[in-house]
């Protein structure tokens, strides 16, 4: 008997080593909000009110080296606001919702934890934790205006966007544009990459799909 419950412990702590390797590394995704809103499709403004101009968090999504993620891991684990209670002023500075129609940011963090979080082998809060932390480290605004690259409505080259992230965070980070109300190609997210223990930055192994004009607008906030 105690042999056969030795066995059930041992398949018990390989299923959980598994699921806590699941995936192969993160995407750290900040988006830039004067690129969300200026689309056909604009945006509302959280109910505590306008973002400071900024890049704010989208997401820290585990995803495989083939390209593909997985997804919904555990249905039963809800976002619990409790969990969070004490990151919950960091949250809406550097993590704010800009979907319409406006909200507290709840809706968007529960999608997030609920789709992507609890499929990181990590808790509620230090999911959330380790994305705010991480925006600090990658602090991409003063990365680009560092050298030059303001969010002023003018165009810059999607190199030299990436090289001034590269040169200041360190590693490859993938640009991606959306269209603004004319058709111009702007700047919209950055992706940043991080190992499956969610403590370091990486090489990115795989690029999402997609690309940018050869010119791309930095729109103001």
């Amino acid at each position: 008997m105690k042999a056969f419950y030795y066995i059930l412990a041992v398949q018990f702590l390989f299923v959980v080593s598994a699921y806590s390797q699941d995936f192969d590394f993160f995407y750290f995704v900040q988006q830039w909000p004067g690129s969300y809103c200026d689309t056909e499709k604009s945006c509302c403004y959280p109910s505590t009110g306008k973002p400071e101009a900024d890049f704010g968090i989208h997401g820290l999504w585990p995803n495989y080296n083939d390209g593909s993620y997985p997804s919904s891991c555990d249905p039963s684990s809800q976002f619990d606001q409790s969990q969070t209670s004490s990151l919950l002023k960091r949250m809406r500075t550097e993590w704010p919702t800009l979907a319409c129609p406006s909200g507290d940011g709840l809706k968007f963090w529960s999608h997030e934890w609920e789709k992507h979080g609890t499929c990181s082998a990590l808790g509620q809060h230090d999911y959330f934790q380790t994305a705010l932390d991480l925006k600090n480290q990658a602090n991409l605004l003063q990365s680009l205006t560092s050298a030059g690259i303001e969010p002023n409505g003018n165009s810059y080259t999607l190199e030299s966007i990436k090289d001034a992230i590269k040169q200041s965070v360190g590693f490859t980070p993938f640009v991606e544009c959306n269209d603004d109300t004319s058709g111009n190609s702007q700047l919209y997210q950055i992706y940043l990459c991080v190992d499956n223990s969610a403590s370091n930055l990486i090489e990115c192994p795989t690029f999402p799909h997609g690309k940018c004009g050869s010119q791309i607008e930095f729109p103001s906030f």
